[in-house]
């Protein structure tokens, strides 16, 4: 398979195909032309006595500082070399492709200013399998993710450590001289387009609601099993019961409870009229409840990443009527504040999960099964310590 990355957004399950399961990516025609038209833009600005931020000048607090011509490719080079700083665990292989695909996704829109050869080297690299190491802190995130973003580009440039397909840590000008690529001399504005983004967080973000929405089905599916195996009742998910409080998720939930409940033998066999129990505990009747919310904050999630998808994030951008003009869409705050999100409602759906794995493992309250699900209690501990980790 191969993703072809266009000026237009990719989808998420581009990303995923390409960051997890090594699809090929190629630049599109009119990407390129795009990026060559706005290249044009900034080569323009080189010889203008009115300074241009990142082309002409340095960067941040030093922005007040006019760069001579001669020195903006040492300039270009100097910002990804100091800013390339990252510390702590190596980040997983399939979050720095997808951070990477998302970076080239940017450049393509011809929004940055940057030479088609540098594109292409993003694409080079993504496709030979090789991953620029990159570090779990550094990000400054109100400013995109700067060091991670470094880390990258200093592979680009042949320099840093890389991976190779198959793991291997090495030099990057090794591992790109290996794969028959050429390193990339930065000229103006390439090393702030190659590191001015939110495409770390953006890939965590895509990459996570993908687990997601598989996840929440599989929890639905569990709590399922457990309400047969605590003996409880199906009634509660009637879906004239949940339209009184009219969640999408909490439809969509109770619905698959429904369904993988229906004509269940173990709920007929306790069901009729010699059965005492009034209502079942909050861990199986606010299934759908716990679950919904999950979904629902997913489906905004999801959109906000859709967004993000469509964005080119970089600052300064070429507008499309060929201005260059400074902004604020490197800030990272949409990207995070789901993640956040996303963050409290997973550790809800754990912690139900829990609730019910609990209520199996105490004889009070399991409906006749061994203690802790022990074949020998006593003698055999059973699920103790693993419901107590």
């Amino acid at each position: 398979m191969t993703v072809v990355v266009g000026v237009g957004a990719l989808s998420a399950e581009e990303v995923v195909s390409v960051a997890r399961h090594g699809a090929q990516v190629a630049l599109a025609p009119e990407a390129l032309q795009e990026i060559a038209r706005s290249r044009e833009v900034i080569k323009a600005l080189a010889d203008d006595a009115k300074p241009h931020y990142g082309v002409s000048t340095g960067f941040g607090a030093l922005a007040t500082r006019h760069i001579p011509t001669e020195l903006r490719a040492q300039l270009q080079r100097s910002l990804v070399r100091s800013h390339a700083a990252g510390s702590g665990p190596e980040v997983e292989r399939e979050v720095v492709r997808a951070l990477m695909l998302l970076r080239l996704s940017t450049l393509a829109t011809g929004r940055t200013g940057v030479r088609t050869e540098t594109a292409e080297a993003y694409a080079a690299l993504l496709n030979a399998g090789i991953t620029p190491v990159v570090h779990e802190y550094g990000s400054l995130g109100c400013s995109g993710d700067l060091a991670p973003l470094a880390h990258c580009a200093l592979a680009v440039m042949g320099e840093g450590v890389v991976r190779t397909a198959d793991g291997e840590r090495k030099p990057a000008a090794e591992a790109l001289a290996e794969a028959g690529i050429t390193p990339v001399v930065l000229e103006e504005k390439e090393g702030l387009a190659l590191i001015n983004g939110t495409d770390g967080m953006l890939g965590m973000l895509v990459l996570a609601a993908h687990d997601l929405r598989r996840l929440l089905s599989t929890a639905d599916i569990a709590a399922a099993m457990s309400v047969e195996g605590q003996l409880g009742t199906d009634a509660v998910f009637a879906a004239d019961l949940q339209a009184m409080r009219p969640h999408p998720g909490q439809g969509d939930s109770a619905g698959n409870l429904r369904s993988l409940l229906a004509d269940s033998a173990i709920i007929a066999s306790h069901a009729g009229p010699d059965c005492t129990y009034v209502q079942d505990a909050y861990s199986l009747r606010c299934t759908p409840q716990v679950h919904g919310t999950a979904r629902d904050t997913l489906g905004h999630a999801e959109l906000v990443a859709s967004r993000e998808l469509a964005s080119a994030v970089d600052n300064p951008v070429v507008t499309l009527d060929g201005r260059v003009e400074s902004n604020g869409n490197f800030h990272g705050a949409p990207v995070a504040a789901v993640l956040d999100f996303l963050a409290i409602t997973v550790a809800d759906v754990a912690s139900i999960s829990e609730r019910r794995t609990d209520r199996f493992l105490d004889p009070a309250r399991n409906r006749g099964l061994n203690a802790f699900l022990a074949d020998d209690p006593g003698v055999d501990s059973g699920h103790m310590i693993a419901q107590y980790t």
